[in-house]
């Protein structure tokens, strides 16, 4: 007789995506997250730990208008904000926050600098470099004490602007209330205590050239916020025509560097970023900018030797 009527035959298999097998998928991820919240917690404390041990070499570090416990908060809210800081080598993560200590920098939403995950695609191996902020080099040049005021700002399309160098300089920018259009140039100003002055604009094909050099090119801030990436990118072109000030070329020197040492003088330390090759992920940016400091645009050049004349009367303050 004939199995394949209702009533004979074998029972039927259990069907692929029956809800015993959903059940079964969903613990399965459940206790994959679990585990990997665990392995993340066990992580979070070993890096506070060792930054814990570390607070008496920061508190020795930082500048008198910081707190070293504060920093250290600061520095748990960026890796919780971005747990891929905790891939990183410990080193690397110590060093760049003694980086930050001794140029009196905060971490994070400030924007004074940055914590930047990077992995080495020599070695595999994932360091966290240390980035200066647009925020973080207008605050050090403040610090100099021979600065009144210092900003940076993007030019659109629909703005009113007029610019012109040489032993009568012209700088004039009327934002429109309207539809401003695409940025397509930015600039910087600064005005010294002793009444003169650096201003220096650039186009948006200069400042295009800067983000090329960077590692983070493609990604983070520079695809998200790229009009504040161009302003720090004016900032650390007119800082060449600056009263000298040690803390800004420190930040400078500092900027987009990797460390896997922490030493009483940071500067001491090598970068080993330009050993390595380098790569981010989307994910894993926070910001990133373009070195090349000791590259001039054509803008720079005509400015050369200019930096310090006299002003014609005030335009705002800090």
């Amino acid at each position: 007789m004939s199995g394949n009527g209702r009533g004979g035959g074998a029972p039927q298999q259990q069907r692929a995506g029956s809800p015993q097998d959903l059940r079964g998928a969903l613990q399965t991820q459940s206790e994959g997250r679990n585990a990997r919240a665990l392995a993340r917690r066990e992580q979070t404390k070993t890096v506070k730990d060792l930054l814990d041990k570390m607070r008496g070499e920061i508190a020795r570090a930082i500048p008198k208008h910081m707190d070293a416990d504060r920093l250290l908060r600061i520095t748990m809210t960026c890796i919780r904000t971005n747990p891929q800081l905790l891939d990183c080598s410990r080193d690397s993560l110590l060093a760049a926050v003694m980086q930050a200590a001794q140029l009196g920098l905060e971490p994070g939403i400030l924007g004074q600098c940055y914590l930047v995950p990077f992995r080495d695609n020599k070695t595999g191996l994932r360091h966290v470099q240390f980035i200066v902020g647009y925020q973080g080099l207008i605050q050090l040049a403040y610090n100099s004490g021979n600065i009144q005021t210092i900003y940076a700002r993007e030019v659109c399309e629909g703005d009113d602007f007029e610019w012109e160098y040489g032993l009568n300089e012209v700088l004039r920018h009327k934002p429109t209330m309207k539809e401003r259009g695409k940025a397509y140039a930015y600039y910087a100003v600064a005005r010294f205590k002793d009444g003169g002055y650096a201003m220096l604009v650039m186009s948006k094909e200069d400042v295009e050239k800067h983000r090329k050099r960077s590692k983070a090119k493609d990604n983070g801030p520079w695809v998200t916020d790229y009009d504040e990436m161009a302003k720090k990118t004016t900032i650390r072109a007119i800082s060449k025509f600056l009263p000298k000030s040690v803390e800004v070329q420190r930040a400078i020197a500092a900027d987009e560097s990797v460390k896997t040492e922490v030493a009483e003088d940071m500067d001491d330390v090598p970068d080993i970023i330009g050993d390595a090759d380098f790569d981010v992920k989307e994910e894993d940016q926070e910001t990133g900018e373009g070195s090349g400091s000791d590259d001039k645009s054509p803008q720079q050049e005509d400015h050369q030797g200019q930096q310090r004349l006299p002003v014609d009367g005030q335009e705002g303050g800090r």
